[in-house]
């Protein structure tokens, strides 16, 4: 039997590719990074999939992808820098802050804390990681009714 879906969906986004730091030491993303952010928001939003409100680390690749998916999937004025989602920070801490947050919530981070984030919610072990995240990778969680998590899809630029 197949778990009965609740409305909550969380879209765990690895940002686009980024320039090399000898070249911009902020990292922002690259032309080929913005088209691949584009590519998914635009998947995205044919696929008519909702998303109410976008976080993201405050390093410039993970706020310009959070940015590129707002434009395109009308996401009035809700993309909001947050501490605790950088590439090495700690998975747990932030899972437990998960409950609070609004169905349809995207998070748009780094590897390898993306990659970790996805196999603690399913399986409550950070290790082995479930899922081959690419940049601008989107992977979906849904939770069941007794609040465990699933991937419901995951959507990579090499796909589409």
């Amino acid at each position: 039997m197949y778990p009965i879906i609740s409305d909550m969906r969380l879209y765990l986004v690895q940002h686009g590719h980024a320039l090399t730091k000898d070249i911009d030491p902020g990292r922002s993303l690259s032309s080929e990074g913005l088209k691949e952010v584009q590519s998914m928001a635009t998947h995205m939003y044919v696929m008519r999939v909702p998303v109410d409100k976008i976080y993201h680390s405050g390093k410039m690749r993970a706020h310009q992808t959070a940015e590129t998916f707002a434009e395109t999937l009308i996401v009035n004025d809700d993309v909001i820098a947050i501490d605790g989602i950088d590439p090495k920070d700690s998975v747990e801490a932030f899972a437990k802050k998960i409950a609070n947050l609004k169905p349809n919530t995207m998070i748009v981070g780094h590897l390898p804390f993306m990659a970790k984030l996805v196999s603690l919610l399913v399986t409550g072990k950070e290790e082995p990681v479930l899922v081959a995240y690419r940049p601008a990778s989107v992977v979906c969680l849904v939770q069941d009714e007794q609040k465990h998590w699933h991937i419901g899809w995951m959507l990579r630029p090499d796909c589409c």
